[in-house]
């Protein structure tokens, strides 16, 4: 039999080995940081954009409400002067002997099917069935835009929120679908981008 004075001795020596490994150290030492370099080197490689970050269009971020995107800002207010807020087109306000109905011809899918001007383009595309692209349904991405084929976009449509597109993607006919209510007939590119 094994006797407790030889296992005591046994787990005595072995702790003992152990602190002394322990404090002579490992011999490793920890590299340099690098990671402010590597971050500089890859915001060296990202190609400079017009719009404010943080406001990431591919993956359907949005600025904060209120954000005045580049180039938005004509100049500041005179003394006493009052900012005008700009307020988004209401659809639910329109009564119902008022809706209209327009003929929107969806290029890619080839079918034209009629949208009233209290229903947004996105929404009358899921209806038919659709598998249209979106992400926020507010109007602060560019996930869900389209484009315009006849003209302008603010010639055809009416935003009831647009925290996304500028003065000039507006003007190229793009709009977003989410948030796009029609108020004339026109076709439109689903899945186009500024």
């Amino acid at each position: 039999m094994v006797e407790l004075v030889g296992i005591a001795a046994g787990a005595t020596l072995t702790l003992v080995a152990v602190a002394l490994h322990y404090a002579k150290g490992t011999g490793w030492d920890a590299p340099e940081d690098i990671s402010q370099q590597v971050l500089e080197q890859r915001a060296a490689t990202v190609p400079e954009t017009d719009f404010p970050e943080p406001y990431n269009r591919s993956i359907g971020g949005g600025a904060p409400a209120g954000a005045i995107p580049a180039g938005g800002a004509e100049g500041e207010l005179e003394e006493g002067e009052e900012a005008e807020e700009e307020v988004g087109f209401d659809p639910d306000a329109i009564a119902d002997d008022e809706v209209e109905y327009y003929e929107i011809e969806f290029a890619k899918e080839g079918t034209t099917i009629e949208v009233a001007n209290n229903e947004n383009l996105l929404d009358a595309g899921e209806e038919e069935g659709w598998d249209l692209p979106y992400a926020c349904r507010q109007g602060q991405c560019i996930s869900c835009s389209g484009q315009i084929q006849d003209g302008p976009a603010e010639d055809f449509i009416r935003h009831s929120q647009n925290d996304s597109l500028f003065d000039d993607d507006m003007e190229d006919g793009y709009c977003l679908t989410c948030v796009a209510y029609p108020v004339s007939d026109f076709t439109i590119e689903t899945g186009e981008s500024p």
